[in-house]
């Protein structure tokens, strides 16, 4: 496949989605949407400011308290998130297309996005039918009760790696409790987010439930984490942000919920077995084109089987194609943009410094004709990384692995918390005891025991460290979005002492 694919009916310019309405921004300020594999500019986009956010948020607020969403039945609201898991599966092939093209994601990678959008929502419609609140008996004496009610305005941001997907892992939890919300997708990748709008509008979401500022992260980002009217930030992303936007929303106490960044340590111990655990840690962090928050990217392996692990790792992603996002044998597509193109080559560059380069180590060869300028990188393995270096201690995002050997399993427990990460851990091992008790010393919110990452929706996702803040997954998430307010009420005589009597 040589010319570069284009979907059909590209939108020339993104606006803004507030109230019900599609709208440019308030000053009429734009930025330049760029696509990954010729690196030109194929859409404009509306850049919102304080201004757009205060409209959002007004717009968000008057449905929050005028509107009927969030006072309607759980099992009302539900029917209204199953009609949007049906539009979202509804718009696969679209989605698909416009998310490969936006992204640079491989189009088999990007193919199963939707049925994993429309999983959200189905699953939190049937929490919130499901879900029932505490009540504490003190029997003749006391009787407590739960009422839980949705927070208020919702600001939701997004990073630009599967977009769509982790847009829609936000805002199924914060609708089915029945929040508003304000969505700032990434800037790099705003071109999914805008079928949204459509989607709700479908479904019957009522006007003012779900808005969208497109913009930069320093202009519409920071406007609606400051915004006074907006009690919850829920932002995935970078952790150096996540800093910033902690500082940020201390000054009006918001409750947060961050999904940072990681340098997830997979462990490759001499009884493992030895095919699965390559097939799987080649997947794991050259799937999405290494731009995973949970990417085995640091894979420690036990001296006795090191040097075949290397040389077999090595030869596989040799192996890897490399090409058109759009082209369904490419395995791993274009980074996402210049700018972050720019950054993993620099890793590759002080790669080159701190191991031994077994695989890639610069742009691939035999790129496809008029994609020579895309944002290619070979698929990178780096062997003998000792623990400080750079590229073992530092987050990539991209195609780029550091392999590591170690001796005994309090040094592989050792290098695996040796980071300031604790998103995820994959262990691999066939000694039960070794692999229930590693699981529980590893610095990680998450663990995956003898697989990569494969999720159950009512499991809780995140990490410690510089990881993460909070919980999202199941219950988890619609805690975040609720109060739970405590009522009660005394069933027997109350002894109070008669002050001033």
């Amino acid at each position: 496949m040589s010319k570069h694919f284009v979907p059909e009916n590209l939108p020339t310019h993104l606006q803004h989605y507030i109230g019900g309405q599609f709208v440019d921004s308030i000053g009429g300020e734009t930025f330049e949407v760029l696509d990954p594999v010729t690196n030109q500019t194929y859409a404009t986009a509306a850049a919102g400011q304080k201004a757009d956010i205060d409209a959002a948020v007004a717009a968000a607020t008057e449905a929050f308290k005028n509107g009927p969403w969030p006072t309607m039945s759980p099992r009302a609201r539900a029917k209204v998130l199953y009609k949007i898991a049906d539009a979202v599966v509804a718009q696969e092939d679209r989605l698909a297309e416009m998310e490969t093209f936006d992204t640079g994601l491989p189009i088999t990678q990007a193919r199963g996005q939707a049925q994993r959008a429309a999983e959200n929502f189905r699953f939190f419609a049937d929490l919130i039918v499901a879900q029932h609140d505490t009540a504490l008996k003190v029997p003749g004496s006391q009787l407590n009760y739960v009422n839980r009610k949705p927070i208020g305005v919702a600001g939701l941001i997004t990073p630009w790696n599967t977009p769509f997907m982790l847009e829609s892992w936000k805002l199924a939890p914060s609708i089915a409790s029945g929040c508003t919300v304000v969505l700032k997708p990434a800037e790099f990748t705003p071109l999914s987010a805008s079928l949204w709008a459509t989607i709700f509008e479908e479904a019957g979401l009522p006007a003012g439930v779900f808005n969208l500022v497109n913009g930069i992260g320093e202009e519409a980002g920071d406007a609606l984490v400051k915004h006074p009217k907006v009690p919850l930030i829920s932002f995935t992303g970078e952790s150096s942000t996540g800093q910033l936007i902690y500082r940020n929303c201390a000054e009006n106490l918001k409750g947060m919920s961050m999904e940072l960044g990681g340098k997830s340590p997979a462990i490759v111990f001499a009884d493992a077995d030895f095919d699965a655990a390559i097939d799987s840690t080649l997947f794991g962090v050259f799937s999405l084109n290494g731009e995973r928050c949970t990417a085995g990217s640091r894979i420690l392996v036990e001296r006795p089987i090191y040097e075949k692990f290397v040389e077999a790792y090595a030869a596989r992603a040799k192996n890897i194609k490399v090409g058109d996002p759009h082209d369904p044998t490419t395995q791993v597509g274009a980074l996402v943009h210049p700018e972050h193109y720019n950054k993993v080559m620099s890793y590759v560059e002080i790669g080159k410094t701190e191991g031994r380069v077994v695989a890639g180590g610069g742009r691939p060869e035999n790129l496809p004709e008029g994609q020579e300028n895309g944002s290619y990188v070979a698929p990178t393995v780096f062997a003998d990384v000792a623990p400080d270096a750079r590229i073992f201690q530092e987050e990539i995002f991209g195609p780029v692995v550091a392999i590591t050997p170690f001796d005994t399993d309090a040094e592989a427990l050792e290098l695996a918390n040796n980071t300031k990460y604790g998103l995820a851990a994959y262990v691999w091992t066939n000694d039960l005891k070794r692999a229930h008790n590693f699981a529980q010393d590893v610095e990680a919110g998450m663990v995956w025991l003898n697989s990569h990452n494969v999720r159950d929706l009512r499991s809780p996702f995140g990490g410690v460290k510089a990881s993460g803040l909070g919980h999202e997954g199941g219950y988890r998430s619609i805690d975040f979005y609720t109060d739970q307010q405590a009522v009660h009420i005394t069933l027997g005589e109350v002894h109070t002492p008669k002050f001033g009597a």
